[in-house]
């Protein structure tokens, strides 16, 4: 059984803000998971999967992005990004206090995204979680976000919707192709971005089945 408690830090500029899932007897590993531009901690598919995760044995925190701490509401702006990275290396830095083991990061979409700009940036943790990486805006499949890959030199698992507009699965093959370390593609069948946590509606089998995989992939 895990425990959820509110978790902030303000003596850090930006600070950080989220909610912390343990075990009493954690194995040591740790977790950091972040939202996507529309959302904030609270997401349904962060909660359920930090609580899969904290079930397990990993120190897992929830944290909402800089620009959500300054707005409840819309997406980052342009120039939220760095701060968000900024944010994301101050989290690394707490969690490294609260878990003895290996650091984990990732999140969906956007909260994926500046994880894994971060890492491209610093090799500050062990392993990459992407959920639902937003590969191409829907509306511009010429425009990808793939830049930064091959700067990437941590292990990456990636989760990804069959029926998500922002990447086919043949897109996010080839992208993952451009890390130089080791990767693995997780299909979720008939999801879309939100890969099945949309308002009240659950992918109840999702969290232990990322779970599971995540276990194999990183041992």
């Amino acid at each position: 059984m895990s425990t959820i408690e509110r978790f902030s830090e303000t003596s850090s500029e930006p600070p950080i803000s989220g909610y912390l899932h343990r075990r009493e007897s954690p194995s040591g590993d740790g977790l950091i998971l972040t939202h996507g531009a529309g959302g904030n901690a609270q997401s349904g598919l962060l909660v359920a999967l930090a609580e899969a995760f904290a079930g397990a044995g990993f120190v897992v925190l929830r944290c909402d992005l800089p620009f959500r701490q300054v707005r409840h509401y819309g997406p980052p702006r342009p120039g939220d990004a760095a701060r968000d990275r900024q944010g994301l290396k101050h989290a690394i830095a707490a969690m490294r206090k609260l878990a003895s083991g290996r650091m984990f990061i990732g999140g969906q979409s956007y909260g994926g995204r500046q994880a894994s700009m971060l890492l491209a940036e610093e090799n500050l943790a062990d392993g990459l979680l992407l959920l639902s990486y937003p590969l191409h805006a829907p509306s511009r499949p010429d425009q990808l976000r793939t830049q930064h890959l091959p700067q990437i030199h941590v292990p990456t698992l990636l989760v990804h919707g069959t029926r998500d507009p922002f990447g086919s699965i043949d897109e996010i093959e080839a992208a993952r192709k451009l890390i130089p370390a080791k990767t693995l593609l997780l299909p979720v069948e008939g999801a879309g971005h939100d890969l099945g946590f949309k308002g009240k509606s659950k992918r109840e089998e999702l969290p232990g089945v990322v779970l599971g995989k995540f276990r194999e992939f990183f041992g």
